[in-house]
């Protein structure tokens, strides 16, 4: 059987960018580290990390006072900033750039006067943090229905902004629901898509053409990984969400010639060198690679931290 590895995939700029700033503070301070939420949605990076000493909560009531503090990837409400600051706790910001910027867009809107129209799902973390970042009414649809049960008047002027982890193409048709319901829309420009969920969709659609069954890695609260798979079903290929190797179930090989590999963008690489290890222990399998983006991009950490290798030498 033939392996066909999507490319890109696997991590993502702000993925990187937030397991860093863990990994780094428990090098310059210690153990414990406290971590609001999962850092990013993937059970393997988060125990990995809590093996080193990081310790996840739910609340910011369970950090203790004065303890290290680090919000995650997918970004907070204001009132959790404020609950931090009253408390006093040292607080570093994992919260993805792109993601920043979906809020400063949210802002910028709801200060012109515009209604605000979220595009995405009820209940994603950075879809509770992003509503509570803009200081307006914001109303959150995830469908075209949605947009048509929006209780505004067609006249209302509308802005709209999306979860990163949907693509263009995935916010295509909402979207275009919007101009048709409303008279006066405005949005962010389609350079603002979160680059790597987009370039993962793209690589997949690509790779479902040459294959006959195809594996996601990622974990089942992870939306871009949920909706690789997704993908790949609407494609017309056998698709499986699996966290890692020993959730392949050999059954689903069964037929065929080529099997399509991908990660979503919380997923290690790692894992993915797992899943080919499991695939050659069921078949005799040759890899090979696609074609694809080579990403470049790369976030600041924060300024903390940036000279911490410095700081890391000194102590040593």
């Amino acid at each position: 059987m033939e392996v066909l590895l999507a490319r890109p995939r696997g991590f993502c700029a702000g993925v990187i960018r937030a397991i860093e700033i863990v990994e780094r503070l428990l090098e310059l301070h210690g153990p414990p580290v406290y971590v609001r939420h999962e850092i990013v949605h993937n059970p393997h990076v988060v125990n990995k990390l809590r093996g080193k000493g990081a310790i996840f909560v739910d609340e910011l009531s369970e950090i203790p006072p004065g303890a290290i503090t680090v919000f995650s990837a997918h970004g907070v409400a204001h009132s959790v900033e404020e609950e931090a600051k009253e408390r006093g706790l040292p607080v570093y910001d994992a919260t993805c750039p792109l993601v920043t910027k979906v809020h400063i867009h949210g802002r910028k809107f709801a200060k012109t006067g515009r209604t605000i129209v979220l595009i995405g799902h009820a209940g994603h973390a950075e879809v509770l943090g992003t509503m509570g970042q803009i200081d307006a009414p914001v109303h959150l649809v995830s469908t075209q229905a949605d947009v048509e049960a929006l209780p505004l008047d067609r006249a209302t002027p509308i802005a709209y902004i999306t979860q990163t982890t949907l693509s263009v193409d995935d916010t295509r048709e909402v979207i275009r629901a919007l101009f048709e319901r409303f008279t006066d829309v405005l949005g962010p420009d389609v350079s603002d898509i979160c680059y790597a969920t987009q370039n993962r969709q793209n690589a997949v659609r690509q790779l479902v053409q040459e294959c006959d069954v195809l594996l996601v890695v990622g974990a089942r609260n992870s939306s871009n990984s949920s909706r690789l798979r997704e993908i790949g079903e609407e494609c017309g290929v056998p698709s499986y969400l699996v966290n890692d190797a020993e959730e392949i179930d050999p059954a689903w090989l069964d037929g065929a010639a080529k099997a399509g590999v991908t990660a979503g963008a919380s997923a290690p690489e790692e894992l993915v060198d797992a899943v080919i290890e499991r695939l050659a222990e069921l078949r005799q399998v040759t890899v090979s690679e696609l074609d694809g983006i080579e990403e470049n991009v790369a976030f600041n950490l924060p300024s903390a931290l940036r000279n911490s290798d410095d700081k890391l030498a000194a102590a040593g």
